[in-house]
């Protein structure tokens, strides 16, 4: 058991070691559960604020002496070795550090998340992403450079598609056919949301006002449904996918195919749910062939008979990531990893008129929102991935409403996201 394994790493004083990019509030929280999980521990932790990586060490009661800010590997290593946690404002260190095992990033930045991915890959180190935005933008570029340097790939569970793919095995394993995978929407979709609209909100809740604006235009459910789609093969049934009202008592009937009176129109579709009764959970909907056990499930209230949904009230953020880390160092496990060949892009959309010379903001900001749709014609569309907009410089006029293209604007050919992209457009 994985649990077994771990407890021997802490017996013999040899954790799984990870080295982390991002100590804001994803970050910070995810050094904190680590702390938690016997045989494992974040020992490096990368952060362009060194204050903000050493108080999320401090905050889980690593002494200050014990946290020591290195720019090198050999200081690193003698750091670790003498027992104690290192910070560093250089994310490439974490992977050129021996004793790191998985490297990780625990941003939404395609951008930092591509960077400490391929440094990963380069110096040998496996690498499970906190980070689906990365996944979204340049997964498939990045499984197949760790398949040819012989490492693994992965995104963890703790977000909606990575226990959506808990669920997905589930349901194959028990011979179901999938109609439907989706996710509930914590809040009502408002494209038109910007940090002022939702400041308030965000004040509330103690969350960034763009972090918070990404969560109600819809930019974070278009890219985690396209995350999910591009593991599974599942096709949004239009673009932005529907976003039905549901409940548990209508779900099932609502997403049943069009010839059983509900909206999908091919079994295998990707999609979400508005309303508070499923919000923050995940859910797929299946056709049940056999009628015995179809009539079981009816009588254990997950279905009406011919279809069932089932359902995962919850997902945990970081909270659950450390699983994943362990099911990869162990038993190689890959909790999510794209398809060879992509199925849904999200494109980025301009949220207000942009003008030559306008540089985009970042997710949940004024200038773009994401809308998922299919590869092909985001491909037709010439049309930008979400994740590549923030910091892109407007070189051509673009309506409110419209699909940015790649010729619209120009960007970092030097980044590695940039970079990455282009190479995974090639394959």
């Amino acid at each position: 058991m994985l649990f077994e394994k771990l407890q021997q790493r802490q017996a013999t004083n040899t954790p799984i070691r990870i080295g982390a990019h991002g100590a804001g509030w994803m970050g910070s929280g995810f050094v904190a559960q680590v702390e938690h999980v016997v045989g494992m521990e974040v020992s490096v932790l990368a952060d362009a604020d060194i204050d903000l990586a050493r108080q999320a060490f401090a905050a889980v009661g690593i002494a200050p002496a014990a946290i020591v800010e290195c720019a090198a590997p050999g200081p690193a290593m003698d750091a670790l070795r003498a027992g104690k946690r290192v910070v560093t404002n250089d994310l490439s260190l974490l992977a050129r550090v021996d004793a790191v095992d998985i490297v990780t990033d625990v941003t939404p930045s395609p951008a930092s998340g591509a960077s400490v991915a391929l440094a990963g890959i380069e110096h040998g180190k496996d690498v499970v992403l906190v980070n689906i935005e990365a996944d979204v933008t340049v997964g498939r570029i990045l499984k197949k450079l760790a398949q040819d340097a012989g490492v693994l790939y992965s995104v963890s569970s703790g977000d909606e598609p990575g226990c959506l793919m808990e669920l997905w095995e589930y349901v194959h394993m028990l011979g179901f056919e999938p109609i439907v995978i989706g996710k509930g929407k914590n809040n009502p979709l408002d494209p038109s949301a910007t940090p002022d609209t939702v400041a308030e909100a965000a004040r509330m809740a103690g969350k960034d006002a763009y972090q918070t604006a990404s969560y109600v235009d819809g930019s974070k459910t278009m890219f985690e449904m396209t995350c999910a789609a591009n593991a599974t093969g599942c096709l949004p049934m239009r673009r932005g996918m529907a976003g039905p009202d549901a409940t548990m008592e209508t779900v099932t009937g609502i997403f049943s195919l069009v010839e059983d009176g509900g909206i999908t129109p091919r079994p295998g579709t990707v999609d979400f749910v508005q309303g508070k009764a499923m919000a923050g959970g995940v859910f797929v909907t299946c056709r049940v062939h056999d009628a015995r056990i179809a009539d079981d499930l009816k009588y254990l209230k997950v279905g009406n008979g011919k279809y069932s949904t089932f359902f995962r009230p919850y997902h945990l953020w970081f909270i659950e990531a450390p699983i994943s880390f362990a099911e990869a160092y162990f038993d190689r496990k890959v909790t999510l990893a794209p398809l060879d060949r992509p199925v849904a892009e999200s494109m980025a959309v301009a949220k207000r008129a942009l003008q030559p010379g306008d540089l985009l903001d970042d997710f949940g900001g004024y200038s773009f929102y994401g809308v998922m749709d299919r590869a092909e014609v985001a491909a037709d569309l010439n049309a930008l991935p979400t994740g590549l907009a923030p910091g892109a410089r407007v070189v051509q006029p673009v309506t409110a409403g419209e699909v940015i293209r790649w010729n619209d604007v120009a960007l970092d050919e030097a980044s590695a996201v940039v970079r990455l992209r282009r190479m995974q457009d090639d394959l």
